[in-house]
């Protein structure tokens, strides 16, 4: 069970959408509130993921509200720490608000070629989660645009724009799959409730994010390999054969007042070893 941080700040960042993310992630993971008081680099180190979810209002106004947290979640996410971001959190994660992916854009997802919604306003779009069809909520959420094409898609939408994306250890998705029965409020949307089908994969999408946030974490955490000339490496190998033959000559030493048995075996590896390490060595016995 991950300790998951939950952002919370009305209207952008709602305590309905949080609601909704508590339902369908509590069960699993030990989920914590936090406020923009609460975006600080020792605070945020107790948790595994910090999710910033939708809400209502102008992405801007990430400006008023976060701009002095911007180089707090960019360490934690560079230490490791892994980003969810939802409708309007995921489009913080751009290079205009926290500046967490790169060449990555997140754009509003209405105003894409081909886009089926081209209003704001609560409604449902057709997407394929991992070749799933399906009809999502949706309120002016964002789509991924990659320059390189080298993030692939977890889902997207009908115009085959990615709805839903993990890059790294952060985790973007543009609809909302935390929605309650209680969003479906109008006729036509009724008949589109997903029995909390959705909650299953928002469930799935976040411990997938965790699994690879932990590798990326292993991968910073292990000592880099000092490669930065053909002298430093031939000097790294000196240091290493150094030591070997230094533990040789301890075993060999260990071991030379045996004649049989396994310490003459072992007496006689080193030597052996050592010969092949160091000639002159070999000569002088």
């Amino acid at each position: 069970m991950a300790v998951l941080a939950l952002f919370q700040y009305e209207p952008y960042c709602s305590r309905e959408c949080g609601s909704g993310i508590i339902s369908a992630l509590s069960s699993h993971h030990d989920i914590q509130i936090i406020t923009r008081h609460d975006l600080t680099s020792e605070n945020l180190a107790r948790f595994d993921m910090v999710i910033f979810p939708g809400g209502r209002g102008d992405a801007s106004a990430f400006r008023q509200v976060l701009k002095t947290k911007t180089s707090i979640l960019q360490a934690y996410v560079k230490s490791g720490g892994t980003y969810l971001g939802i409708c309007m959190g995921a489009y913080w994660a751009d290079r205009l608000y926290f500046d967490l992916i790169g060449e990555t854009r997140c754009v509003q997802y209405i105003t894409r070629p081909k886009a089926e919604i081209r209003r704001s306003f609560p409604t449902l779009v057709r997407s394929e989660w991992l070749g799933q069809g399906g009809k999502f909520y949706f309120f002016d959420g964002c789509t991924f645009i990659e320059s390189e094409q080298s993030v692939q898609p977890y889902a997207t939408y009908a115009n085959g724009d990615a709805m839903a994306v993990i890059k790294g250890n952060v985790g973007l998705i543009g609809c909302h799959l935390e929605s309650e029965l209680s969003w479906y409020q109008t006729k036509a949307m009724k008949p589109a409730w997903h029995d909390y089908s959705h909650h299953r994969l928002l469930k799935e999408f976040v411990d997938d994010l965790l699994s690879k946030g932990r590798s990326f974490r292993v991968a910073i955490d292990r000592p880099a390999i000092r490669s930065t000339s053909t002298e430093d490496q031939a000097d790294l190998i000196v240091d290493e054969i150094e030591l070997l033959k230094a533990a040789l000559h301890d075993i060999e030493r260990e071991t030379s007042m045996f004649t049989q048995g396994t310490f003459k075996k072992i007496h006689d590896i080193a030597r052996q070893a050592l010969s092949q390490i160091s000639p002159s060595r070999a000569k002088r016995d």
